[in-house]
């Protein structure tokens, strides 16, 4: 394994274990969210990150790194609910997910972003590594805006990406940043 797919790994594995402990706390009730309020639980997030950078004071205690972890988790939730609404459209959605299956949907989704990350990062070159994690903040808050456009559009696109392929992005994004920030070579102005 190379470095990028080692440290990436590390970093969905804690990602990983805090989410299934939070289901064991809190079950699947986040299967009750319609997807614009994932997006939103997702946007209060990177909008907190980026005020924290900003500012640099945190009143609540909790600093930018589990933040990070939080959109990667919303955005893993919102594949799921993605996927599950697209396999099922009759009837409210299945709130109650047995553990297994639901660790088995979370590791399916990332595979499939872990897939898209070794693809555009052979054609961008690791470029990720040279950006600051403030950039990539507002890249994140930037998918964002344009999630939550295409969802107040219904998912009605002309030329672009859906937002499965921005939640996708966004998890890339914060584990990109999640990495640099354990690194001794932080750029965070």
């Amino acid at each position: 394994m190379n470095n990028t797919e080692t440290e990436y790994r590390q970093v969905i594995q804690r990602c990983k274990d805090l989410f299934l402990k939070k289901n064991k706390d809190y079950g699947t009730a986040w299967r009750i969210l319609r997807l614009p309020s994932i997006t939103d639980q997702i946007y209060i997030k990177a909008q907190r990150i980026r005020t924290l950078q900003e500012t640099g004071v945190s009143r609540v205690g909790e600093g930018i790194e589990p933040e990070f972890v939080g959109i990667i988790n919303y955005c893993v939730m919102a594949l799921i609910q993605l996927e599950l609404d697209n396999d099922s459209n009759e009837g409210p959605p299945r709130i109650d997910i047995p553990a297994d299956e639901l660790e088995q949907l979370y590791d399916d989704q990332v595979g499939r972003v872990i897939d898209l990350l070794f693809a555009k990062n052979h054609d961008y070159g690791e470029a990720w590594r040279e950006m600051r994690v403030s950039s990539m903040t507002d890249i994140i808050l930037m998918k964002l805006l344009r999630t939550k456009q295409i969802e107040d559009n219904r998912g009605t696109t002309l030329v672009s990406e859906g937002v499965e392929a921005n939640y996708m992005d966004m998890i890339n994004y914060a584990v990109f940043c999640l990495i640099k920030m354990s690194s001794a070579d932080v750029v965070s102005a």
